[in-house]
């Protein structure tokens, strides 16, 4: 008999200042589970036993997605293996052509070949599919979507049409850039942003976290670390991100950035670039962002913008030098901002530097997804 996974959800603390910037969690003690309800679309989790598809789990429980049903789905290796979600117990199927009759809404994260393969057959079914990967993000016509940037971007997508679509979700550095410049871009129009990214070991999935903490132990003890996942060493060291290179020089993940920002913010003209480094932090991502705007905007006027932008929690203490750091973002649904100020390389206030933390599972993935289905309700 299969081994019983029980999914543990932890207990996801707000930011002290996040509820006023829309982003706080609510305190869960107060709420009555309202999840499982008759008339509520029927779910299935593709990648179920990967680390998003557990917080895709994670986040549904903690945000009370409603739901009639909810199939667990994922490759032959791990189908069987039982799962306790909401005081229920569940076995993982396996994902096949024939996994999605009667599914409404269907969130994706097991891998852009999977996705290419099986996301276009559950859309013919009549699902509605929100895909992690980069298999659609960039095709025309399918919406690339973070709900508090561009939610126009779904419009005519909707439930209870019998009608399936794709829906892509962005990169997770993207997201987490986008969270924070989007709101300077509304207000001053960024012409051109330099993004310099310091990234988890959870863009690269559970078992690099895994051989993160591995190799940690390996090197405190004296030992060769296991190098599995990444050709480096990733613990006490950080390297160029794994991504392939392109004939361009940037790799793949940097160029993720260029071309989705374009496309998120319907600006052909932005002039962006990026360099993507792996850091050896378990789950959050921090970015470093520097923004050339065409109208003036001063930090002042930045900091008060940021504080009102849904989902986004300004942390820009300069007396005491506190600033947003990946542990205080992991676990937790908002995308800190500080390091707030005037580029001074810029004539005037036509420019500002900031620093971006977010966590990279959560909202760099999972949260962001089951927005975009919270959407089609």
């Amino acid at each position: 008999m299969a081994a019983l996974t029980r999914i543990t959800h932890k207990a996801h603390l707000p930011f002290p200042a996040a509820t006023a910037a829309g982003g706080g969690r609510r305190p869960r003690a107060a709420r009555i589970r309202m999840s499982l309800q008759e008339n509520g679309p029927s779910l299935a989790v593709v990648g179920v036993t990967g680390a998003v598809g557990q917080e895709f789990l994670s986040v549904l429980s903690d945000r009370d997605f409603p739901y009639r049903s909810i199939k667990m789905l994922a490759s032959k290796r791990s189908a069987g293996k039982r799962m306790t979600f909401e005081d229920r117990d569940y076995v993982v199927e396996e994902l096949t052509a024939d996994s999605f009759e009667g599914v409404d809404i269907a969130l994706f994260s097991a891998g852009g070949s999977i996705s290419k393969e099986l996301g276009p057959i559950a859309v013919e079914k009549g699902t509605i599919v929100v895909d992690n990967s980069s298999a659609f993000r960039m095709v025309e016509g399918v919406p690339l979507v973070i709900p508090e940037v561009n939610p126009e971007a779904m419009e005519g997508v909707r439930l209870g049409t019998g009608k399936g679509a794709l829906i892509a979700n962005p990169n997770c550095s993207t997201i987490i850039c986008l969270m924070a410049a989007t709101p300077l871009h509304r207000r001053a129009k960024v012409v051109r942003m330099v993004v310099s990214t310091y990234q988890a070991a959870s863009g690269a999935g559970a078992a690099a976290m895994e051989e993160l903490e591995l190799q940690t132990r390996e090197v405190l003890e004296g030992k060769p670390p296991t190098c599995n996942i990444f050709k480096l060493q990733y613990a006490f060291n950080l390297f160029s991100h794994n991504a392939p290179v392109l004939s361009n020089g940037y790799n793949e993940e940097e160029m993720k950035l260029v071309k989705e920002t374009r496309k998120i913010w319907n600006d052909t003209n932005v002039k962006v670039t990026a360099t993507c480094i792996r850091v050896p932090v378990m789950r959050a991502h921090a970015e470093s962002v520097n923004l050339q705007f065409e109208n003036p905007l001063d930090e002042e006027t930045a900091k008060d913008i940021l504080k009102n932008a849904p989902g986004v929690v300004v942390i820009d203490d300069r007396a005491a030098n506190h600033f947003p750091t990946p542990l205080e973002v992991s676990n937790k649904d908002d995308v800190a901002v500080g390091r707030i100020r005037r580029d001074v390389s810029q004539d005037g206030n036509y420019g500002l530097d900031i620093f971006v933390c977010g966590d990279q599972i959560r909202k760099g993935a999972a949260l962001n997804a089951v927005q975009i289905a919270e959407m089609l309700l």
